[in-house]
């Protein structure tokens, strides 16, 4: 994807002061392993690259909020969101594996844990664990409701995690069902999500504002690789104005009811910003 790098440990202090020099007051973590196994298990090793990411942000930049990414995809030999046996995908035994990963990386120290696996139950499962074991104060931003979307294929490249087969459908939801996204977010909600997460966000700005509508929590639309990248090849095509249609687009997700916006955008728009693009 144009503009998006992955950053290794070296580079990250000064990825991370660029970022607190435009503004952005909080980033989302994802990590991607330099070894894999079928369950995943760097995604909760205390000296995995998320939890060694989070130390050295929050040890240089203790004001930025750090989100964790909590799924096991990057981190699994087959690239499903948790541990498989004959094909078919675990939920109890990849809540557990989860549940270690929220410990770690909130042990790491990270602000906030979000859960991207959909596997049922797992809110429960991480706020559990993060009660037991002293991080009740850590919050969970649940990827309440998360479509299977075929917007997602940039990202799962750049971060080398697509399935190795199959696909992600059976927990994933399917894209023409709305009534799906309001059991969803009610249950991660009686689970005791913090935050609630519709994903994609352009294609699916009705179920953003539905869940607005219908919870009191703050709502978070994450602005997905496959949306930032048709406007990046649009744009250096000449076919748009980059910087008018992103910001229109970042508006028009706070105009659907979005609290919050997580985008591959936000240092353009933030740099945009700090001059003067907003209206």
């Amino acid at each position: 994807m144009p503009g998006v790098y992955q950053i290794s440990l070296d580079l990250l202090q000064a990825e991370m002061q660029e970022v607190v020099d435009l503004g952005i007051r909080s980033v989302i973590v994802f990590g991607l392993p330099a070894e894999k196994d079928e369950v995943g298990s760097s995604a909760y090793c205390d000296h995995g690259i998320v939890q060694r990411a989070i130390q050295q942000i929050k040890g240089e930049f203790p004001d930025l909020v750090v989100v964790a990414d909590t799924c096991l995809c990057q981190f699994t030999s087959h690239g499903h969101c948790g541990v498989i046996e004959d094909g078919i995908i675990l939920n109890d035994e990849s809540l557990a594996v989860l549940a270690k990963t929220a410990v770690s990386q909130a042990k790491a120290g990270a602000d906030i844990i979000a859960p991207s696996n959909m596997m049922d139950g797992f809110v429960t499962a991480i706020r559990h664990a993060l009660d037991e074991n002293g991080f009740g104060h850590v919050p969970v931003m649940s990827y309440a409701v998360k479509y299977s979307s075929a917007f997602y294929g940039p990202f799962r490249d750049a971060a080398h995690g697509a399935p190795q087969f199959g696909d992600r459908k059976t927990y994933q939801m399917d894209p023409a069902n709305r009534m799906e996204a309001f059991r969803e977010a009610e249950s991660d909600v009686m689970e005791g999500a913090d935050f609630l997460i519709v994903k994609p966000a352009l294609s699916y700005l009705d179920i953003v504002r539905d869940v607005k509508n219908n919870f009191n929590l703050p709502v978070v639309a994450y602005n997905v690789s496959g949306e930032y990248s048709m406007i990046k090849a649009a744009a250096q095509n000449g076919w748009v104005n980059e910087k008018e249609v992103v910001l229109e687009k970042l508006i028009s997700m706070k105009r659907a009811g979005a609290d919050l916006i997580i985008t591959y955008h936000a240092k353009d728009a933030a740099r945009w910003l700090q001059e003067g693009g907003a209206k």
